[in-house]
């Protein structure tokens, strides 16, 4: 079974930068888009930042020029870096991915558990 696995929340001021890091914990055969998704409290989960594995980038016009979105992918690991945060970038976000275990497997879309990004004074 394969997990998304997520690091990097956490608490910080306004102003100040995080780095997120999300990698699938088991075997797979390849990956097709990897991203993160935010959530607030009483708001719908919303898009952030996608990558595909061509290097294709897409960003919310909320965190453009603010976040970027990476990917290492001898690690199969992407990367978020937030800078400039602002309190209204408080949210939990969601690791994303469209992979598959196998090459005889079908694309399917998988989720981490989500890590809290804070940011405050």
């Amino acid at each position: 079974q394969v997990q998304l696995v997520e690091s990097g929340g956490g608490l910080v001021q306004p102003g100040g930068s995080l780095r997120l890091a999300c990698a699938p914990s088991g075997n797979i055969f390849d990956i097709n888009v990897m991203g993160w998704y935010r959530q607030a409290p009483g708001s719908q989960r919303e898009l952030v930042a996608t990558r595909t594995s061509d290097g294709t980038t897409n960003y919310d016009f909320s965190v453009k020029g603010r976040f970027t979105i990476s990917r290492d992918n001898a690690k199969n690991t992407v990367y978020l870096q937030m800078n400039s945060l602002k309190p209204e970038d408080t949210a939990v976000y969601y690791c994303y991915a469209i992979l598959r275990l196998s090459s005889r497997s079908p694309h399917y879309q998988y989720w981490g558990q989500g890590t809290q990004v804070t940011v405050t004074s």
